[in-house]
């Protein structure tokens, strides 16, 4: 299935060149309400670790405290990282993100909380968060564990939500083939229209002279501007600078 659909590369390129490049969008809080006692307490053991066949993960039946050393943050398990955070996660030069992944190691769905925790309990990077993960995702109501499939009545949601990226869509669904069409400019099995590539009447065809020679060209769509809009209003809010890993 395609789980995860980017709209247009080239828009998003374009509109996050004028943004600081430190920025990090990520949907996040430390109210971490019921995972307390379902997530962070439980111990697991995750044979995906050691095994290279798939089966359930091992309950064990003692329990952990809550770290009393840095403060536990969750949220979505989609977001966009900076370089230079994705290198302290590397590096992790005051061994921050390695105590906490031992953590992680053996807690359930650890993508929802591991780059959050990190994050928010370094101070060179806390202030760099943005409480947004730009995706669009439609839950069911009242919300069940996984949001449902997107199909053709949730495309002009999707559309007007301005978000670069959506979720969840199954194998074949009709609306891919819409978004294909009305929004990338893209023919089946074409490819997405954009300054390397001149599609006048070959928009299938990567023919030598269709590809034209500055393929670093960012030539922006609609899409750039909707993009705009989002990431405009994101950062422009009044609560935006206080909104900070709370």
């Amino acid at each position: 299935m395609a789980s995860v659909f980017q709209f247009f590369c080239t828009d998003l390129l374009h509109t996050l060149s004028g943004i600081p490049r430190n920025l990090n969008f990520i949907e996040h809080t430390s109210d971490i309400g019921w995972k307390e006692y379902q997530r962070a307490k439980p111990v697991i053991i995750d044979p995906g670790l050691y095994s290279l066949q798939k089966s359930d993960v091992y309950w064990v039946s003692e329990k952990r405290s809550v770290p009393t050393a840095y403060k536990l943050f969750t949220g979505s398990a989609w977001m966009m990282l900076s370089r230079p955070f994705m290198e302290y996660c590397l590096w992790g030069w005051d061994n921050l993100p390695r105590i906490v992944l031992m953590y992680y190691a053996n807690f359930l769905s650890s993508p929802e909380g591991y780059f959050h925790t990190v994050i928010c309990n370094a101070e060179e990077f806390k202030n760099t968060t943005v409480n947004h993960d730009l995706h669009f995702i439609s839950w069911d109501n009242p919300p069940k564990q996984h949001p449902h499939f997107l199909t053709v009545d949730d495309y002009q949601r999707m559309v007007d939500s301005n978000a670069p990226f959506a979720r969840k869509f199954g194998r074949n669904e009709p609306v891919l083939d819409k978004i294909d069409s009305e929004i990338l400019g893209r023919s089946a099995d074409g490819f997405a229209l954009g300054g390397w590539f001149n599609n006048e009447g070959h928009e299938n065809m990567t023919i030598p002279d269709n590809i034209r020679t500055n393929n670093t060209e960012l030539k922006p769509g609609p899409g750039a501007q909707r993009l705009k809009r989002l990431i405009t209003s994101i950062l422009s809010a009044e609560d935006f600078h206080s909104s900070h890993c709370i």
